[in-house]
């Protein structure tokens, strides 16, 4: 079966967090976005595992689905940690997304993860445990938990964070590395981009939205050909098939928030060769500049930009719907006239997903407009203009640009048909 995941979300009980993120509202913004299997996020929260049981049922074997609804939305039980501990003389700050197979796992690891710490403060817990650890309690709750790496380039909060991560899967995982079978890339950066370390090559490069609201459900995605069940989703990261793993859906790297180096309170953006003349400091402040994920790639890499490794899983980069729609427009993502065009589309045309890869430009001329169609194929076919972000600051992307100069990025899509 086809179907598109999204992994890494967070619940209500994350900081930072929309109010309106429950179960029901999961289930139907998945159906709009075109997602098939939604991670439940945060199942280490006692609320939120709480209505997680009495809201969900067993659908297909070690997935769930609302109680009582005739809905196509699948749930996986998934959770981010944060771990922030001290190794080999230095403060480390990794988070670490766990996806466990059963409610009797997730009950498992959060016992033992309650003599840790305090797992009501945040559906994102902050635990003084050792990744490696945390995979080992993982693992003893049942051998088919699958423990992935977070975001793992962000500056402050990574397994390669500049800030306070390592320099391999090894210095972090130790003698467990083995058992990693998957990494999530993050926004700022793409596969590519990870396809110039080696040491990737053994594990699957997943992406996810990280929502911490509704609408930002699927901004990232991975899209398989498998069996519909925890295990068939397991099977295919585990083993890289592309007849099962066929491809992930992505931001365009700029647009994350750490794709470059800089300072946010100085407004000041830097390219790596620029950090480099000015020894990584502030030009402005003096202070150290915040190393963005690009920067960090081109420290570990051992490998030329362009590389493309033999068994490497394609991916296609994306703006959502909603931003596309904005631009063609010439109005804020928040705006009513966004909203409206937004829904017309979803009425007439199916999912996020389907408009953004498959539609054609007539058929969404006919939703929507002209401009708005337009910017669809523009978008496809990687005709976008990117100013990038960095130290927080989300990167600006702009379809139609009124300054030529401007630094365009071309990138080549396979039109594949998702659905």
């Amino acid at each position: 079966m086809k179907f598109a995941a999204d992994f890494h979300i967070h619940s209500k009980y994350s900081r930072a967090t929309s109010p309106s993120i429950n179960l029901a509202n999961l289930d139907s913004w998945a159906a709009t976005k075109g997602i098939k299997v939604l991670g439940t996020g945060d199942f280490t929260h006692p609320k939120w595992i709480e209505e997680i049981k009495k809201e969900l049922e067993s659908a297909e074997p070690g997935l769930f689905k609302l109680r009582g609804a005739d809905s196509a939305t699948r749930f996986i039980l998934t959770s981010e940690i944060s771990c922030i501990y001290k190794k080999t003389g230095k403060v480390r700050k990794v988070h670490i997304v766990i996806f466990a197979p059963s409610i009797e796992a997730v009950e498992k690891i959060n016992f033992e993860l309650n003599k840790i710490g305090n797992l009501h403060s945040d559906g994102r817990p902050i635990l003084g445990l050792d990744a490696k650890e945390l995979a080992k309690i993982a693992w003893a709750a049942d051998k088919d938990c699958l423990v992935v790496p977070a975001h793992i380039w962000t500056p402050w909060f990574s397994v390669f964070g500049s800030k306070s991560g390592f320099d391999s899967l090894e210095e972090c995982f130790e003698e467990y590395t083995k058992y990693i079978y998957a990494v999530e890339t993050g926004l700022s950066s793409d596969p590519a981009m990870n396809w110039r370390l080696s040491q990737l090559d053994k594990v699957s490069l997943i992406s996810n939205s990280d929502a911490h609201s509704l609408p930002k459900i699927g901004r990232e995605a991975n899209v398989f050909d498998t069996e519909l069940s925890y295990a068939g989703i397991a099977d295919a990261l585990k083993t890289k098939n592309k007849k099962k793993f066929l491809y992930t859906i992505e931001f365009f790297p700029e647009e994350g928030k750490y794709h470059y180096d800089g300072h946010r309170l100085c407004d000041l953006s830097l390219k790596p060769s620029q950090s480099k003349k000015y020894n990584n400091i502030c030009p402005r402040c003096g202070k150290p500049l915040v190393i963005g994920v690009l920067n960090r790639v081109e420290e570990l890499a051992d490998r030329p930009e362009g590389f493309v490794p033999k068994n490497s899983i394609p991916f296609k980069s994306l703006i959502p719907l909603n931003e596309v729609i904005a631009e063609a427009i010439g109005t804020s993502v928040a705006s009513k006239e966004v909203t409206v065009n937004y829904n017309n589309l979803i009425r007439g045309l199916g999912n996020e997903f389907k408009i953004l890869l498959d539609s054609t430009e007539k058929e969404i001329k006919e939703k929507s407009s002209p401009e708005i169609a337009k910017a669809v194929i523009k978008m496809r076919e990687g005709e976008v203009f990117i100013e990038p972000g960095y130290d927080g600051v989300y990167g600006k992307i702009k379809i139609f640009s009124e300054n030529k100069k401007s630094a365009g990025k071309k990138r080549e899509m396979d039109q594949e048909t998702l659905f």
